[in-house]
């Protein structure tokens, strides 16, 4: 499935999210940003090229990474995010004639 996203593009934003600065990790934290695409599609969520949804994935991946060692429960407001993007339904994109 093609997502919005180039885990590519976003993995300098999750590197300084998670404080990260060596190279070391980057396959592991893309990775990371597929796996929270694919998690956050599954749920019934279609994401775009939106910087809510940008902000989405980036959140629900560095969550993934962070909870691989404390097994820490999602925070409220990443499952406020889903939520409003599950109820909410699709960013509306206002298309001029």
């Amino acid at each position: 499935m093609a997502y919005p996203f180039d885990a590519q593009a976003l993995l300098p934003l999750l590197k300084l999210d998670l404080g990260i600065t060596a190279d070391m990790f980057d396959s592991r934290l893309a990775a990371r940003i597929n796996t929270a695409m694919e998690r956050i599609t599954a749920m019934g969520i279609t994401l775009a090229d939106t910087p809510g949804d940008q902000d989405l994935v980036l959140m629900y991946a560095a969550w993934l990474w962070r909870s691989r060692v404390d097994q820490a429960p999602m925070g409220r407001m990443l499952q406020l995010g889903i939520n409003n993007r599950l109820f909410g339904g699709a960013p509306t994109v206002e298309v001029q004639p």
